[in-house]
């Protein structure tokens, strides 16, 4: 415990503060495995929760990484040129348009500290994720945030862009859309996104934000990339956490005109990227095959847990990413906390204000069994 003057000590250091970032709340990740262990000591654990590949990264990856490990007393390539070139190639745009980050999480930071300000507004929808608010708050830029679709015009949960668009103004500087969205699972189409972006002032800048971009098979889904020559107030944000399999190597990249990638680029931490991140992701991109192999096992999985979930009456939102938002039926904290006494971790959500959700991340074939049959358990009790 703290004693009274280092408590008067700690109240004035927070004082000293932006006031933005004294009234954040920190952003919680889904509890580690290892973690789960030193609290309840157990020794078989499945975690669901942080919408990871569960196939992991590409072999190729990994020999990339390793050998990238031998020149760790050098500092990375802080411009990223191969990757950023092999990205150019598979995406058919300029290495200049590229700004790698750490994560794409790192990104989204960038772009809201070169966009906001205190005079300045961000746009993002009801049930978006957590990190929109937290950047927006973090440079004490104003935000607003749109009501999702309660299910009369659109997909229940899902953005709702004519709401979206109703709340710019003068001050407003960014829109955030997450295509899918976490963690809602719930995507834009082609033609309503477009039809946003075509009425958009040209003078607020648009993030889709494409983290689950390769487990998409709608065909109506877009490919926001091919439409930077057309906005060039546009930028599209992707990543190599989930479908690549190396959200422990943080990694992901923002595609946006050449003169928004400058400009993120004035903010970007030199060597922000790690040498054998950079390596590792330029090797996945490589492997088709282990990506394919990915995307399949999660169809798969996808389907395994709906259909689990009807069978049982639980209701979900229908989902396009790597994961499901179940509705348990009752306060989601106390399954949650049932759950990991069984040795499955899931995200709550109660702080997206879904308070009965839990959102689950598709697993292989068995870990989905091992998570349903202990979710019977739990919900019998």
């Amino acid at each position: 415990m703290l004693d009274p003057g280092t408590r008067l000590a700690s109240m004035k250091v927070e004082h000293l503060a932006a006031p933005g970032v004294r009234a954040l709340t920190p952003y919680l990740p889904g509890k580690p495995i290892s973690e789960l262990e030193r609290e309840l000591g157990l020794s078989t654990i499945v975690k669901l929760a942080s919408n990871e590949n569960p196939r992991g990264p590409s072999p190729k990856a990994l020999e990339a990484a390793r050998r990238a490990l031998s020149e760790s007393h050098l500092y990375p390539d802080g411009g990223g040129f191969e990757l950023k070139a092999a990205l150019s190639a598979k995406l058919n745009v300029r290495p200049e348009q590229i700004t790698l980050g750490n994560g794409s999480n790192d990104v989204l930071e960038l772009v809201a500290r070169v966009f906001l300000s205190a005079e300045s507004k961000a746009i993002y929808s009801e049930y978006a994720f957590a990190i929109y608010p937290i950047v927006t708050q973090a440079v004490g830029a104003k935000a607003a945030v749109a009501p999702a679709h309660d299910g009369s015009r659109g997909p229940r949960y899902g953005h709702d862009l004519q709401a979206m668009a109703q709340r710019v103004d003068e001050t407003t500087r960014l829109v955030f859309i997450a295509n899918p969205n976490n963690p809602t699972g719930t995507y834009l189409t082609k033609s309503e996104l477009r039809g946003f972006l075509d009425h958009l002032p040209k003078d607020v800048v648009a993030v889709v934000d494409e983290a689950y971009f390769e487990y998409v098979d709608a065909p109506d889904y877009p490919d926001c990339i091919a439409w930077l020559p057309d906005f060039p107030n546009l930028i599209v944000t992707r990543t190599f956490s989930k479908a690549y399999g190396l959200a422990g190597l943080r990694v992901g990249y923002a595609v946006s005109s050449p003169s928004i990638a400058d400009l993120l680029n004035r903010v970007r931490q030199p060597f922000n990227v790690n040498s054998a991140a950079l390596e590792a992701a330029k090797a996945a991109l490589e492997d088709e095959e282990h990506l394919i192999h990915s995307v399949n096992l999660n169809r798969a999985g996808l389907v395994q847990l709906c259909e689990a979930f009807a069978a049982r009456e639980l209701s979900f939102i229908p989902s396009v990413g790597n994961f499901v938002t179940v509705d348990v039926a009752k306060p989601a904290t106390p399954v949650y906390d049932a759950l990991l006494r069984q040795g499955v971790i899931v995200r709550p959500v109660g702080n997206y204000g879904l308070p009965n959700h839990l959102r689950v991340t598709v697993g292989t074939e068995e870990e989905n069994r091992i998570f349903l049959d202990a979710l019977d358990r739990v919900l019998a009790l």
